[in-house]
């Protein structure tokens, strides 16, 4: 399996928790809509390091894949165009921040 993360921002002038209920009842439906999705997980960030301050970002996205071919497709499709035209509704769009990882599960 492959999986993409995404650092996530909240669009300016968007309250956190509001930010937050809408990545999650209304982002989400649309992203699981995608062919081939295999797994989604919303990584929320609700307080800085140590419960300290604000959260300094929104969370991390997670989508997974079986294969490279498949992410590949399902991000040709119109389900897939969906979730950054929505994205941009309550992300920050040009503070996105994503990639392909390799995992290394120590424990």
């Amino acid at each position: 399996m492959i999986k993409r993360v995404t650092v996530v921002q909240a669009r300016e002038g968007l309250d956190h928790t509001e930010a937050l209920r809408y990545w999650k009842e209304v982002h989400a439906p649309i992203v699981a809509r995608v062919p081939g999705l295999r797994r989604y997980v919303q990584n929320q960030c609700i307080a800085g390091i140590l419960g300290a301050g604000e959260p300094p970002f929104l969370g991390v996205g997670e989508v997974s894949f079986d294969t490279e071919e498949e992410e590949q497709e399902a991000l040709a499709t119109p389900e897939w165009k969906a979730v950054p035209d929505d994205a941009a509704t309550f992300m920050d769009m040009s503070g996105v921040a994503a990639g392909w990882p390799q995992v290394h599960q120590i424990v």
